[in-house]
């Protein structure tokens, strides 16, 4: 028998108020737990860290204090808060902007709630999910920022920490651009193992999120091998 789980706590941020409520009902109605909304960006901050969220529903055209700033902050205090944009705006820049400052998938608002409540159920367990069209665009500029000159190395830096077999397989995946869910299945492990390891690499190499750890892979090469 599986043991119950605790139900997804999820926020939802957005400035129109009419939006918001239908949001959170969908979600509540659909056995999600809504911990808290937010109708501004200086608000979304506050109460999330209050409340901590497993996943944040974020509009990027706030007041008070811009979605993206949001999510940076948020995302910074918290590396295992996961952000789900939901954005009228399908603008390229929108889109990486939202990716870089942490985002872990994008969602326009034309999408049925249906899509909206299995994208809120993968961004929980760390999956990318993307409007179709728009993953696409992400890889791309992984690969477009992993090409750009970092910084010297400094010479009193140590060298990166070895990674064991299995978590490089699974970096490899990762910047390939895999679900955890098709990385499990690939490697016939479970999910929970995938998220171990990804979460054991982010340790080891110092870094905050899914984007980071990507560029990081691309920069090797080992999304080619």
């Amino acid at each position: 028998m599986s043991e119950q789980q605790d139900p997804i706590k999820v926020m939802v941020v957005d400035d129109h108020p009419m939006w918001r409520d239908a949001v959170a009902r969908d979600l509540s109605e659909s056995g999600f737990e809504v911990v808290a909304t937010a109708g501004d960006g200086e608000q979304a901050v506050r109460r999330a860290l209050a409340t901590g969220p497993d996943v944040l529903v974020l509009d990027l055209n706030l007041p008070a204090k811009p979605g993206v700033q949001v999510c940076k902050e948020l995302v910074g205090a918290d590396p295992r808060l996961r952000v789900l944009v939901l954005s009228a705006s399908g603008e390229h820049a929108d889109v990486l902007e939202a990716v870089k400052s942490g985002a872990t998938g994008y969602l326009l608002k034309s999408a049925s709630t249906e899509e909206l409540l299995d994208a809120v159920r993968r961004t929980a367990v760390g999956d990318p999910v993307f409007t179709p069209g728009l993953a696409g665009l992400v890889l791309g500029e992984y690969r477009r920022l992993a090409a750009e000159p970092g910084p010297a190395p400094d010479a009193d830096e140590p060298k990166a920490p070895r990674l064991t077999d299995r978590e490089t397989e699974v970096l490899r995946l990762v910047a390939k651009g895999l679900s955890y869910k098709q990385i499990a299945e690939r490697l016939v492990i479970s999910h929970r193992t995938v998220q171990n390891h990804v979460q054991n690499t982010l340790g080891k190499l110092q870094l905050h999120n899914r984007v980071e750890l990507v560029r990081y892979a691309i920069e090797r090469g080992l999304d080619d091998e």
